[in-house]
């Protein structure tokens, strides 16, 4: 599901709750007008019945009137707030005195009270609260809204659950076809350097060709492991990172140097997948000599804190905002001038995905330089 789609529907269910919020605020307010007319009309019926003569035979149309309210809970007082009777109260209660006030206290907080003057020193008051059913319909638009919003948080991280597992799958393609695009060439260079070998030509510089061309075969491996659970196996971490730096030491400006420091007791092992691993401390290396422009110090730091394993990846380079720094491993974003922003994505996606480690900025600022920390779990 794209993102267009969920914010249609998105619109559409906010549309749609609203409407059904004021329709329903309508109804309760048409419920409320009846149920108030209801009760003058029971006023006026009581009244009556109050005045006519005790010879007299009461009418059967007020007395159907004052049996039709059995919804609407009324307490009537005299005039010195003494209550008379009452209607439609909690039965169980009503034996209780102080139930019966705090009732009339509520009815006082809801409606005014209906006066019925039976005559000039004789005056009774009539108190009423709205039914059990309006009081539902009054809740129901905010138990709606509620559903409503649960809802609407629902699809929203539904649909970016499927944008980010399209966005996935569109990743794991364009690794697994580079990979093969790979394929072929790099046979062919494996040949020619072993033909090379049989051939006059400078051993040293042909052990460099042929560490290129196996580091060729490990960035083919790599793509070819996304989408896929890698294999973790357990290293030692100095001679990991001492690999790396080495190799890029020789392919790298005599200008970018490289410190490598140890704060533990012991050689840190790890488990990791040392292909893709290694490629998370190449592209950080890289990054790093783009940022310093080709000259300054690189310098990584080993250390350990509660049985995990903490890398401080440092470069002397333009550093960056907190602002940048929050993107800077969303896919797509770069500050460099030619490049995808995919290499910080697909780092995260290998320490937290693939080696449920972590991967953040730990401190940067414009021109001071940038430290990416990488934490990683102590192999046991």
């Amino acid at each position: 599901m794209s993102r267009k789609y969920v914010y249609i529907l998105l619109f559409l269910a906010f549309v749609t709750a609203v409407a059904a919020w004021i329709y329903t605020l309508v109804l309760v307010k048409q419920l409320s007008n009846s149920e108030k007319h209801r009760i003058e009309l029971w006023s006026e019926a009581y009244k009556e019945i109050q005045q006519i003569d005790i010879n007299q035979q009461i009418s059967p149309l007020l007395l159907e009137i004052i049996k039709s309210n059995k919804t609407i809970p009324v307490i009537l007082v005299d005039n010195n707030g003494k209550i008379i009777s009452y209607s439609n109260l909690d039965t169980l209660r009503t034996h209780d005195s102080t139930y019966l006030y705090q009732q009339l206290e509520t009815m006082k907080s809801q409606h005014k009270p209906i006066e019925i003057s039976l005559d000039e020193y004789n005056k009774q008051y009539l108190y009423y609260k709205d039914s059990r059913l309006l009081t539902s319909l009054f809740y129901f638009p905010i138990i709606q809204l509620i559903v409503v919003i649960i809802f609407l948080v629902v699809i929203f991280f539904a649909g970016l659950s499927a944008a980010r597992a399209e966005e996935h799958q569109l990743w794991v393609l364009m690794s697994k076809e580079t990979a093969h695009q790979l394929g072929t060439p790099i046979s062919s260079l494996v040949a020619w350097v072993e033909m090379l070998k049989m051939m006059d030509f400078d051993q040293e510089l042909l052990k460099e060709v042929e560490k290129d061309v196996r580091r060729l075969e490990a960035v083919t491996e790599r793509f070819s492991s996304i989408g896929t659970q890698p294999k973790l196996e357990i290293h030692d971490l100095e001679s990991v990172i001492e690999d790396v730096i080495d190799y890029l030491r020789i392919r790298t400006s005599k200008r970018i140097r490289y410190k490598i420091v140890f704060h533990t007791p012991d050689p840190p092992h790890v488990s990791i997948n040392k292909v893709l691993f290694t490629w998370v401390l190449e592209n950080l290396a890289k990054n790093a000599i783009d940022a310093m422009e080709g000259q300054g110090l690189i310098k990584i730091i080993v250390s350990e804190e509660n049985n995990k394993v903490v890398i401080d990846f440092t470069d002397q380079g333009k550093g960056m905002s907190w602002r940048k720094a929050r993107q800077i491993f969303k896919p797509g974003f770069t500050t460099k001038k030619h490049g995808w922003g995919m290499g910080l994505a697909l780092a995260k996606r290998i320490i937290e995905n693939y080696h449920k480690g972590k991967i953040f900025i730990h401190y940067t600022s414009p021109g001071k330089g940038t430290t990416f920390r990488i934490i990683l779990h102590k192999a046991t």
